[in-house]
């Protein structure tokens, strides 16, 4: 397991501010104390966490033209019949997979194909479950036009916590089956809009693995 290259600058800074708490209290107050010692743990286990988010498992996806797998690790939280208006403007399945801050957080492309329609939206950082998040938060919207000539769009939403959303994708490019979208940091979701006539794998609370989970057929 590695640490991805969109957590190097986070951790970085965090390892300044920790050093430089600690270095500070030490010389304001030299003499060590419990108190030391307690800030010497909660900075270790901070430090870890924050480590720890940024990791980047190795894994071999399942790839499969048929198949559509997962984008993100994390929770079936919604299998709903909706309407999607903005670019495919029609009805779609949709599967939403929560992640949470013990989630990892990147995101892979869950079909083969050409990436056809590219977006970024700025806007709220609402908490991920909210129903109007979809709409309203720092979001990006990618659309995949697989090699039998379906559509499959993925929406990456930044949640309560997660403040920035990064995204691989270009329009004209080729999307690979399980390789890398992009990442979201620190608690996030990514919607799945599939074909209306797909089958769905998974249920409402199911964990799913990004590249390993199949979410539905085509």
């Amino acid at each position: 397991m590695t640490i991805h290259k969109e957590g190097y600058r986070t951790i970085i800074i965090a390892l300044i501010v920790f050093l430089l708490i600690i270095t500070i209290l030490n010389v304001i107050s030299p003499q060590q104390t419990y108190w030391h010692y307690a800030l010497y743990v909660l900075a270790a286990l901070t430090f870890g966490l924050i480590v720890r988010f940024f990791r980047l498992p190795e894994r071999k996806a399942i790839s499969e033209n048929s198949k559509i797998i997962s984008g993100a690790d994390g929770t079936v939280v919604a299998i709903e019949e909706v309407e999607e208006n903005e670019y495919l403007h029609q009805k779609c399945l949709l599967i939403s997979v929560f992640m949470s801050v013990h989630n990892v957080h990147v995101n892979w492309y869950p079909v083969n194909g050409t990436v056809e329609y590219f977006k970024y939206h700025p806007g709220k950082f609402l908490v991920a479950w909210h129903p109007k998040s979809s709409t309203l938060n720092e979001r990006t919207t990618v659309v995949i036009k697989t090699p039998e000539s379906k559509q499959v769009l993925v929406r990456q939403i930044a949640g309560f916590v997660a403040r920035r959303v990064v995204c691989y994708a270009k329009k004209g490019t080729n999307a690979v089956q399980g390789e890398q979208m992009g990442f979201i940091k620190f608690g996030s979701r990514v919607d799945h809009f599939i074909p209306i006539d797909a089958k769905v794998h998974v249920q409402l609370n199911d964990k799913v693995v990004g590249t390993q989970s199949v979410l539905a057929s085509l």
